[in-house]
């Protein structure tokens, strides 16, 4: 499954953090990219430098219009996964979701258009009450993949982490 991830939108002071997460959490649960409209530019070398550190080859790509990103996507025969609270249940929606080959999540930051609940394929609701985009992208990527990213390990980055008990156990590979 190939699953990439659309930032809408941004709130000046609070969403460069906010942002960031959202790319980690992209980055760390599974998908291979992120686009991101109205974002800072700085989230790109800050990726990159996770990349080095860590390993991956996840992509930030800054546009300038998310409607042209969707339609690129649709013809490409991705489905569009808009994560919104009043979307269909996504305990209801998961199992088929999990049966596509390509998907793009859409995640909004501010009030998300209209437009993109007409453009999705699937609107999906991590509960109906108000919570943070960065969970709800979490808990619907480890639905669909269905913890697979855990078990991922790339061979590319500067450090590893050794799973322990108690403590901390870091590789340094760059270390001779």
């Amino acid at each position: 499954m190939k699953i990439e991830v659309l930032r809408i939108g941004t709130r000046l002071v609070r969403d460069d953090r906010v942002t960031t997460h959202v790319t980690l959490v992209s980055r760390a649960f599974g998908a291979s990219k992120i686009y991101m409209y109205d974002a800072n530019p700085e989230i790109k070398e800050t990726v990159s430098k996770v990349n080095k550190m860590w390993g991956s080859d996840f992509k930030v790509e800054i546009i300038e219009n998310w409607k042209d990103v969707i339609k690129s996507k649709k013809k490409d025969l991705f489905k569009i996964v808009h994560l919104t609270m009043y979307g269909e249940n996504v305990n209801d929606i998961q199992d088929q979701v999990k049966k596509e080959e390509k998907i793009l999540i859409v995640v909004g930051a501010e009030k998300v258009p209209r437009e993109v609940y007409d453009m999705a394929d699937y609107n999906i609701a991590i509960g109906n009450q108000p919570h943070s985009e960065i969970s709800a992208l979490a808990i619907l990527l480890d639905r669909i993949l269905q913890g697979q990213y855990l078990q991922k390990k790339y061979s590319d980055g500067e450090r590893e982490i050794i799973p322990t008990k108690k403590g901390k156990n870091v590789i340094d590979k760059t270390a001779n």
